[in-house]
This record gives C-alpha cells, structure tokens and sequence, in this order.
C-alpha cells in the first residue's frame, strides 16, 4: 500500500550508517522534511550533510468505464518535495477527473485535513486508456493522506474505491456502480466501497462485501481501526413491483389487434400497427408491459447495469421491464449509441423490453436503418479508433405508422386526399430491409361506436400474462440449449430443428412462396417463427396450416395494399390472392 515507511524510521534513528561509504553517522539534521538519510562528510566533502529526498507513495484499486463495462484503475498517488507544491493528475485524465484537485482539498479540510504543500502527482494506471468523471475524487484522498503516512491502507487492501467527493466531504453518488461491482468479483477483490446512495445494486452481487459511505471521515475512520456495517442485498423481486398503471381491458375493440399484440408478446416479435389516426395504435403499444413477464433476476441485472452506466437507475435495482419511447426528432446516436465518449443509447436502454416508434415514417431514414442490425443481432456494435463497444440490444420493437400523409387512407369515416405520388413517396421512407423485420404488421381499422361506449369491457392484462407466461415457459425449455429465451431469438439450427411443419403446412408455405413473389427469405423465416408462437399459446407440438395461414396474415405489407385499401394496384399480377384473404382475420387463439 505504501513504500519508504521503514527507510524513513530508520533515517529517523540515533546512530545510522552513512549508505555510500558504509561509515556510522550521528544524525543532527536530516532536513526540513525529517526523511533524508544522513550522508558522512567524507562522501559530501567538506561542508554540511547533503540528503536525497526521499519519495512517498500509496496505491489503491479503483475502475473506469468503456461503455457498460468497467475495467480496473490503479490509482498511485506520490508525495515528494519540490520547489512549489503543485498536484498533476496523469493518465488520459479528463477535465472532470483534474479539477477533482479542489474538491479533494476542500473535503480533506472538513475533516481536519490537508492537502501536502509539496508536489503531489497522481498516476491513473493503465495510462493508455481514457479516464473520465469524479469518481477518483475518494481514492486519490485516500492515497494522499496515506503517502503522507497520516492513514495506514492495509485495512482497504483488496478493495475497489469510487465515488465524488462534495466540498464539505459528503460522498456523492457515481456512475457504473454494478458494472463496478461485477468486475471486482472477475478481478477476485475482497470488496466495494461506494457512495451510500448506490450501494444497494452493489449489494445485489454475491461474492463481495459493499462499504457503503455517506462522508469522507467514515472511510477514514474506518481505515483507523473503525467501522461500517457491510451493505445487505435488498428485497427479493416479485411480480408485484411491476404492477402497470393501465390495463388491456381499457382497450374497447379492436380484436384482431390484440390478439396480434398477445402473439408478439409470446415469441417476443417485432410489430408494426398501421392505420388512421385515433384508432388505439399508441393506446395498443403503450399495454405491452401489462401482459409481459416480469423480469427475472439475471435480467434485472442486466438491464440495471444499463441505466446504471448512465446514472438512470437512482441506485437501486431495476425490478420491471422497460418501456422508450423516443421523439421522432431523435438523433441516431441518441437511438443506438454513441458519441464521446460511446455510451448506451435508446435501443440499448430498451434491452429486455419494449421500444416504441411512434409515428414510425417522421424519424429519419438514416436513423432508421441504423436499427437493422441491431434489431438481427440483438446487440449493438461501436466503432472507434480507440477500441470497440458492444452494448446489449434485445428489445421487441413495436411501431405505430399511419397509411398515408394524411393518414385517413382506409379509413371509413374521412375520405383520404391524398394523391398516389404522395403515398408512395411517403411509404418510401420505410425501407425494404426495415418493415422485412417487422415481424406482425397489423393494419389497424377504426373502432365502431358501438364497441366504444358499450359496457363490456374487454380482457384483462392479468389472463392473457396467463397465456403469455405458459408460451413463454414452452420456449424456454425447448430452445435452452440453444441459448435462445424467445422463439424471435432463434437463429436459422434453432429454427430448422424445433419449428416441425405438418404436411399440410409445407404445401401451404409452398403456396404462399408460389403467390407472394417479393417475399424474401426472411419474411419466410418469420413467418415460421410465429407460427411456432402460435403454436405454443394453443399448446401444439408442431406448426399446422392454421398456424401458417395467420401468421401469414400478420404480414401485410409483403403484398400491394392498393386493392384492399380501395387504389388501383400497382401492378396487375399482385392482387391479394385467396390464402392471404382468408388469412386476413387471425382464428382466435382461445
């Protein structure tokens, strides 16, 4: 923890022995500092006693972050005599990570301390890799009172400190506390110290003891022989804790959609809604939460560690699924991540959740297609000259659009008045390659009077949970040893080895294939992977024509949407054939 204790107590001694020449020296005067070893006359010549100073150095463990990640800092703190005191701070420090020099004079003040009138140099190690935020503010206090030999370390051996230092010494919350805690326990450290306020999603890593610190004198009392109770992990999640404000049961007709909604929830599928304005797209989107399961341990922890990168978390652990729903004039680093430095972005603060686009046409096209891989891969990717950054990204897209600029195309109460130019131009901004991710695509049609001020209301989120937690938990068995948690996470083995098709699916597909010539492979793909999902909520072994024929139907905009919204097709050769018309109105799953 420190170095030169026991040379200067032997400096300090009545006789010594003069380290050149060997000769026994008394010592009279060691220097101003009291840490020079005296040195015989016969080695200086004629004259007075000549020293060299003697440096002092403490070193304690602390980390920054790259992304979600954290990697470990030493932080190496040297006391020496100089000309004029001075403090440098080197390393590939940040202006946050310098001016922690007036903080930690002031804090150490406040506590009856000082900062050294000597030249303090604080060395962040590895110096190769960029350090940013307060977060050193403790651990470089700390070292500073332990190479002036007013703090004895050993009892922090094996620890990793962090935290932000106030001017009256209280210690602030940071960033990255999980992640922080997670690499101690790969490092094999001891433990954690941390800011009170972010101690308890520490606490919920097994395997390492959390000091939770509200001031600057607890850690140092601690360090003389005091002491801090270790923090306990919090309470156990339950289903409780994520417990939704709405409820499906206020949705007033629509029934097709919702049971759309409950296949894209069972296999986690990517959904788009489509339809006038007014008719509950966002209504829709915004229950998907209500019907989810809820989180379970391994994913709390995952998506805390996110937020917690970005101090979105308030210290505590994330215990129900999230819910983004960005504005349209987002840009794309705020979507997928990025910046400088890289950091998560919606997509990624999503992960374990749900992503919502509302008015999917209004974002940029560029930011858009920046979602195509991550939306396959169900992770995000970032570049950089100075490395590369992974960020999680499984999210169930869900998007809202309406038909046209003026969104009354299929509408039956307004007449659209919208020219076909304008309604290709505008379908243009949603690429190919996007809405073929789209798992359901689902035109939703306006609500009749009727269903809406009737008094019945429709199913509660609690029984279709029921259902989704009983497909889920199919799922989950089947596709384990593929590491797959959702059928929409399976890859092309996955996929080829558990979605079994009867005979009379295989010919349907082959006729679907045969009519639907713009269909990719991978509109084929997920067609089959919904029809696994729905084959899972009826409780089926294997896909049947039934399952083929709807999850076709969740697929519109493979086709023309001109003859069925009333235009005149595009082409002659592309009306809606007879299997998609009878695929049109989903059989209830029920």
């Amino acid at each position: 923890m420190r170095e030169g204790g026991s040379a200067m107590r032997e400096s300090l001694s009545a006789a010594s022995r003069c380290p050149k020449s060997g000769s026994e020296v008394r010592v009279t005067d060691v220097g101003a500092d009291n840490r020079t070893p005296a040195t015989c006359i016969q080695c200086v010549g004629a004259g007075t006693l000549r020293a060299q100073p003697l440096d002092m150095m403490a070193m304690l463990k602390s980390c920054a972050f790259s992304g979600i990640d954290a990697f470990p800092i030493e932080v190496e703190v040297d006391v020496a005599s100089g000309n004029l005191p001075s403090y440098h701070v080197v390393g590939l420090p940040t202006a946050s990570v310098r001016e922690g020099a007036v903080r930690i004079r002031a804090s150490l003040e406040h506590i009856g301390e000082d900062m050294p009138r000597k030249k303090v140099t604080v060395n962040l190690a590895p110096a190769d890799r960029r350090k940013e935020g307060a977060a050193f503010d403790l651990p470089i206090a700390l070292a500073v009172l332990a190479a002036e030999e007013r703090l004895d370390l050993e009892r922090l051996r094996g620890f990793l400190v962090m935290g932000e230092l106030g001017l009256d010494g209280a210690v602030r919350g940071v960033r990255g506390t999980l992640s922080a805690g997670l690499m101690a326990r790969e490092e094999g450290l001891r433990g954690i110290v941390v800011p009170a306020c972010c101690a308890q999603e520490a606490a919920e890593i097994s395997g390492i003891e959390v000091l939770a610190i509200h001031h600057l004198s607890e850690v140092v009392d601690y360090c003389r022989g005091g002491e801090i109770e270790p923090q306990r992990p919090g309470p156990a999640l339950t289903a409780e804790q994520g417990a939704a404000s709405c409820d499906m049961s206020e949705v007033r007709g629509q029934a097709s959609a919702r049971i759309a909604l409950e296949v894209a929830v069972s296999g986690g599928h990517n959904l788009l809604l489509v339809g006038p304005p007014g008719t509950g797209k966002t209504m829709l989107a915004r229950r998907i939460p209500t019907i989810l399961p809820p989180l379970s341990r391994d994913e709390a922890l995952e998506t805390t560690r996110i937020y917690s990168s970005l101090s979105l978390n308030g210290g505590q652990l994330i215990s129900t699924r999230p819910f983004r729903a960005p504005h349209h004039t987002i840009s794309t680093p705020a979507l997928v991540g990025g910046g400088a430095p890289p950091s998560a972005g919606e997509i990624s603060l999503a992960h374990n959740g749900v992503l919502f686009l509302d008015e999917l046409p209004e974002f940029q096209r560029s930011t858009l297609e920046s979602m195509r891989q991550p939306l396959e891969d169900r992770r995000v990717v970032i570049g950089r000259v100075s490395g590369r950054i992974e960020l999680p990204a499984s999210v169930l897209l869900a998007a809202s659009a309406n038909p046209c600029p003026c969104g009354w195309l299929g509408s039956e109460d307004r007449q659209c008045t919208c020219t076909l130019p304008q309604i290709d131009r505008y379908r243009a901004r949603l690429s190919g390659p996007l809405l073929d991710r789209m798992d359901l695509q689902i035109f939703v049609p306006n609500v009749q009077l009727e269903d809406l001020r009737g008094s019945a209301a429709g199913e509660c989120s609690e029984s279709i949970r029921e259902r989704v937690l009983l497909a889920r938990d199919r799922q989950l068995r089947r596709l384990a040893p593929y590491g797959c948690r959702t059928n929409a996470e399976m890859g092309p083995r996955a996929t080829r080895e558990t979605c079994l098709l009867t005979n009379g699916a295989e010919k349907t597909l082959a006729r679907l294939y045969e009519k639907r010539r713009g269909m990719s492979a991978r509109g084929i793909d997920r067609i089959i992977k919904v029809s696994r999902t729905i084959a899972d909520l009826t409780g089926a072994s294997s896909i049947d024509e039934g399952c083929i024929l709807e999850a076709s139907g969740y697929r519109s905009l493979d086709l023309d949407p001109r003859p069925r919204l009333g235009l005149p097709s595009s082409s002659a050769s592309s009306p809606m054939d007879s299997i998609s018309v009878s695929a049109s109105e989903p059989r209830s799953i029920r």
